[in-house]
C-alpha cells in the first residue's frame, strides 16, 4: 500500500513523479524501477528478485520505524532503496544513515557472519541542494582520509540526486532522468516511458480511488491525533477526528460529506 507523505494534499492529476504516491504506484512496474536503479548508479543489472514500494521496517517495537519509498533486491542479494524528498528538514546525512542501519538489521539473520550483508545502496532523490554545492549527483563511500584510494569495504553507498543542479559530469541516461523528475522534460524513449507511467496513473479510475481512500485514511489519522489531544475519551477523540476528516475530504474531492464519510468507512 501507498502511503502520502506529510505535505500539502493535490489532486491526483497534479502529481509529478516527486510525490511519493505517484512515485510508489510507477515504480510497481520491475522493469520501470531496475531501469531507474541502472541509470543512477550507471551500472546494468542483470534482473530484479525482489521489489517492494512503500516497505515498512520496525526491527523493536519501541524503535522508530521507517517506510522505504522502494525497495529491491537484485539476483546477488544487493539491496537498493531510492527515496524521493521534496522537503529540507536539514538532517539528510543522518537520516539516510538511519535507513542504512535498519537495513542492515532487516537483512542479516541472528547468528548470521557479518560477511553475509551484500552490498547496499541508499539513494535519495532530492528537488533541492542539501549540500549547496549546485550539483546533480553526490555519491558518498567510507574512504580513508589519509589514504583516499583506500576503500573500507563496507560496500555501503550513499547516493543523493538534487533534480535542481548542474548537470556537469552526469550521463546522458541520468540527465534525461533528471530533468523528467525535475519538470516532466521529455527528451527520449526513456522519459517518454517515465511520462508515459504518470499519465497512465492520472487516467485510471482504479487509481483514484485508491488515492482518495488514502488521503482519506492520512487526513484521519492527522485529525485523530489532534482531537485526541483536545479530548479525554479515546472514543470521542475518533469520532471527532473522523468528522473532520470527512470535511476535509469532501472539500478537497467535491464530493458529499455522505460519500466522504462513506469511503472512511468502507475502505
Amino acid at each position: 500500500m501507498i502511503v502520502l507523505a506529510e505535505q500539502a494534499f493535490k489532486d491526483l492529476s497534479e502529481l509529478t513523479l516527486m510525490d511519493d504516491y505517484m512515485f510508489g504506484v510507477v515504480m510497481q512496474d520491475a522493469k520501470i524501477a531496475k531501469r531507474l536503479i541502472e541509470t543512477i548508479l550507471d551500472v546494468k543489472l542483470r534482473r530484479i528478485e525482489y521489489i517492494e514500494p512503500q516497505k515498512t521496517m520496525k526491527e523493536q517495537h519501541d524503535a522508530r520505524g521507517i517506510r522505504l519509498d522502494l525497495y529491491v533486491e537484485d539476483e546477488a542479494g544487493n539491496i537498493y532503496n531510492v527515496e524521493v524528498q521534496t522537503t529540507n528538514k536539514r538532517n539528510l546525512p543522518k537520516r539516510m544513515r538511519y535507513y542504512q542501519s535498519i537495513i542492515d538489521l532487516h537483512i542479516l539473520t541472528p547468528g548470521a557472519d557479518y560477511q553475509e550483508l551484500k552490498e547496499s545502496y541508499v539513494i535519495f532523490i532530492c528537488n533541492y541542494d542539501p549540500f549547496g554545492k549546485g550539483r546533480c549527483a553526490y555519491r558518498f563511500e567510507n574512504r580513508c582520509l589519509a589514504e583516499p584510494d583506500l576503500c573500507f569495504g563496507d560496500e555501503t553507498v550513499k547516493i543523493v540526486l538534487n533534480t535542481a543542479g548542474t548537470e556537469d559530469g552526469i550521463s546522458d541516461a541520468l540527465r534525461e532522468t533528471i530533468r523528467c523528475l525535475n519538470d516532466g522534460t521529455v527528451s527520449g524513449s526513456w522519459s517518454e516511458e517515465l511520462e508515459a507511467a504518470v499519465d497512465g496513473v492520472k487516467s485510471s479510475e482504479e487509481r483514484r480511488h485508491e488515492y482518495m481512500v488514502m488521503m482519506a485514511r492520512d487526513m484521519e489519522i492527522r485529525a485523530e491525533g489532534r482531537a485526541e489531544g483536545r479530548a479525554e475519551g479515546r472514543a470521542e477523540g475518533r469520532a471527532e477526528a473522523q468528522q473532520e476528516a470527512a470535511e476535509r475530504i469532501a472539500k478537497e474531492f467535491g464530493v458529499s460529506l455522505e460519500k466522504a464519510k462513506e469511503i472512511l468507512t468502507k475502505n
